[in-house]
């Protein structure tokens, strides 16, 4: 490790990871890239406790193209992301789409607006009404849905862990070093970060301090003098076995069915010869930042009703496996904060992702590596996610948050 790095890293998981890549992989970019990473394991970073999946089911343009690049940049992975001597890093990932089912007049009427969003952005997604949708997943019981829309193309789910060790292990054959510390405090001079001291008690010199820290970012920024309104918020995940699976009963997709978003809010999708499901809680409080116990009541409580409602394939089913990780959650609008402070410039911001951060992370790191090498956006324009929309409270308006 040197003593002065062009741009240092707060974070190297995923959206870390990436940006780290990005800068190393464009020959405008010169400069020395440190990455730290307080819990090289990774056991608890949202990157590897996500569910890992991907859609273009946005309400915003912004964001149905952010996940367009990242789809595309996903299925090229293994090209891509090729390191020497190495083979090719295997993201397997399932075009297996997103189901949203509308069963209300309100939910059915976003579903349509949303609709017109995507496919005005190319994206290969469809409606279909209760009997088109019956047909397609003989399973489900349709008698209360007035709309679906389904992802034909370009969604699904894949390695969360492979993502960010694919990221990372191309951005160091690329020149980024990765250090296993703790950054515990940033130096400032007025306007400018000029330093990160790790708790090894290390002091080194920053051009361009990046907050990529995921749940903690609030904690990274204060270290600045600064804020970030995102706080950990708790998400359990249960998978699940079926004693009749419906999975190869689709009669589109080769069999396979899709991330399916019931009315009720609840999730199910796909794992291996299981399934993996959620919910957003009934009451959704910050937590503590080492706060991982799952909160087992929600599967009888909220998943299952709902999903033996919609299916008599999920009446007969049991939990074989659950765990609960953090959203880095924004609290302003539940969307990403891409960009520079616009009082201290070279502190970047990459945070907020609010459970999307996976799929978001490859434009993320794009665009973050982007305005630190050029100062200014040169492929997909994220001003609009930007700090400022922060300081001037003005929210972000997506509709299609899960």
């Amino acid at each position: 490790m040197k003593d002065s790095y062009d741009v240092v890293i707060v974070g190297g998981a995923v959206i870390g990871s990436a940006v780290a890549y990005f800068l190393t992989a464009n020959a405008d970019f010169n400069g020395s890239v440190l990455v730290v990473e307080r819990d090289p394991t990774y056991r608890f970073a949202s990157t590897s406790l996500s569910s890992s999946s991907i859609r273009l089911q946005f309400s915003n343009p912004i964001n149905v193209r952010i996940s367009q690049f990242g789809s595309a940049f996903i299925k090229d992975f293994a090209r891509t992301m090729q390191v020497a001597g190495e083979a090719p890093p295997d993201l397997n990932f399932h075009q297996g789409g997103y189901l949203f089912l509308a069963s209300t007049a309100g939910q059915e009427q976003t579903l349509r607006e949303n609709h017109a969003v995507q496919r005005a952005c190319g994206a290969d997604v469809v409606l279909w009404g209760p009997e088109e949708l019956h047909r397609a997943f003989p399973h489900l019981r349709v008698e209360d849905i007035r709309l679906a829309s389904y992802g034909q193309s370009g969604e699904g789910w894949f390695s969360n862990t492979g993502l960010m060790n694919g990221f990372k292990a191309k951005a160091r054959e690329q020149g980024a070093e990765y250090l296993a510390d703790e950054v515990v405090v940033i130096g400032r001079a007025g306007d400018r970060v000029t330093s990160v001291t790790l708790k090894s008690g290390a002091v080194v010199q920053a051009g361009t301090v990046v907050n990529a820290s995921g749940p903690r970012a609030r904690l990274t920024a204060r270290m600045a003098g600064l804020d970030v309104p995102v706080e950990p918020r708790k998400r359990t995940l249960f998978v699940f076995d079926c004693a009749k699976t419906p999975e190869g009963s689709a009669t589109v997709n080769r069999g396979r069915l899709p991330l399916m978003i019931d009315p009720s809010g609840v999730f199910c999708r796909p794992e291996g010869r299981y399934f993996l499901s959620g919910a957003s809680p009934v009451e959704d409080p910050a937590v503590d930042w080492d706060d991982f116990e799952p909160r087992w009541h929600e599967f009888d409580d909220i998943i299952w009703p709902a999903l033996a409602e919609r299916s008599s394939a999920f009446e007969a089913i049991k939990v074989v496996n659950q765990w609960a990780g953090h959203y880095d959650f924004n609290a302003l609008d539940h969307n990403l904060i891409v960009g520079r402070h616009p009082v201290v410039p070279n502190f970047v911001y990459a945070n907020g992702f609010s459970g999307h951060g996976l799929q978001q992370g490859p434009a993320a790191g794009r665009g973050a590596s982007e305005l630190i090498t050029y100062g200014e956006y040169r492929s997909l324009d994220l001003t609009e996610v930007g700090y400022e929309r922060i300081m001037l409270n003005r929210p972000f308006l997506e509709k299609a948050v899960i």
